[in-house]
């Protein structure tokens, strides 16, 4: 493992929270979103996997208390995309991919000049915790995602006066469901389906990587763009991140192996109203957010599990799982 630059490791040990995390957050940004040239799209996605490690390594051990000052620290997507909305006038759109990660940020931001969009806006921004789903919906004040299907979301939602709908239809065919509303909210449930179908042992990070590249290229995707940015600006960011756990070392104490296996199974967060464990550092911490009182997996740990612990996953405390963008983009005027 690479150590952090040195530069960088002074930052995190003498700011503030809210500098440090906004340092961990343009370490990750900056490593994960260049454009990936070639054909070896995994092994490059692997590559920085690996070199933002370190980063997870010390908000495990030395900066392990920073967590407790994520919510007040970290700009998170729900809050940034409220205030976006209610900022701009009516010819919005959001599109969530839930479970994009900063990994897949290149495709959009270097297909977005490619094809001439103007980009407004491309950022990294938080997930609530646990990161998942239903919370991102409920601070929003969707409750969760199920309701936006068929334009039928709670009447006090944070994106008044739009559209919506919640899909796991191909891309061509979202377009399809995009009238001329003034304001959109699509969620599509991609690539979080395959998150969960390619994290069974023997697929992982490099299978996911190699799909993602293939359709965040693709023209359908973009058709879908076309279609959302058609008089609107439009927002493309997700709920969560996820892990490459399959990259993830196990414990070398069994104690620790077991207590990890015990609280949290095969996932990475679990409500819990126990105490933190012993161990300091700590493996895992217990904090309470405003989605409750939660047992998180702190930083780049796995452990053996029945049926095989999963390669991708989500909900625990590493930066992949927490971070991810925030791209705002328009079409050029005229087009």
């Amino acid at each position: 493992m690479t150590a952090l630059p040195l530069e960088l490791l002074r930052k995190l040990q003498s700011a503030p929270p809210n500098e440090v995390w906004t340092e961990l957050f343009s370490f990750a940004w900056e490593i994960c979103s260049p454009e990936i040239s070639g054909g070896k799209v995994a092994s490059v996605i692997t590559r920085r996997d690996r070199a933002i490690a370190p980063a997870d390594l010390f908000i495990a051990t030395a900066g392990w208390d920073l967590w407790s000052c994520y919510y007040g620290s970290v700009s998170r997507t729900a809050e940034r995309l409220a205030d976006w909305w209610s900022s701009n006038s009516p010819g919005r759109a959001v599109l969530v991919l839930d479970a994009l990660s900063l990994r897949e940020a290149p495709w959009l931001l270097h297909g977005a000049v490619a094809r001439g969009y103007a980009v407004h806006a491309a950022e990294p921004t938080g997930a609530e915790l646990p990161a998942d789903t239903s919370p991102f919906a409920k601070a929003l004040g969707f409750g969760q995602r199920s309701s936006l299907e068929n334009n039928n979301p709670s009447g006090s939602h944070k994106l008044q006066g739009a559209r919506t709908d919640s899909v796991d239809l191909p891309w061509q065919d979202c377009v399809d469901l995009i009238d001329a509303s003034t304001d959109w909210v699509l969620w599509h449930h991609w690539p979080d389906e395959r998150i969960h179908e390619l994290g069974s042992p023997g697929h992982g990070l490099s299978a996911l990587a190699n799909e993602a590249s293939d359709q965040l290229i693709s023209d359908d995707f973009w058709s879908l763009v076309e279609r959302l940015t058609t008089g609107r600006r439009l927002v493309i960011t997700s709920d969560h991140g996820y892990a490459a756990t399959g990259l993830f070392p196990d414990p070398a104490d069994e104690k620790q192996a077991q207590h990890l296996k015990s609280r949290f199974k095969s996932g990475r967060s679990a409500p819990n109203e126990e105490s933190p464990s012993d161990w300091v550092p700590p493996i895992d911490l217990v904090l309470q957010t405003p989605h409750g009182r939660h047992a998180f997996a702190l930083g780049q740990r796995k452990w053996k599990s029945q049926g095989g612990y999963p390669t991708l996953a989500h909900g625990g405390l590493s930066l992949l799982e927490v971070a991810v963008p925030f791209i705002e983009l328009s079409r050029p005027s005229g087009s």
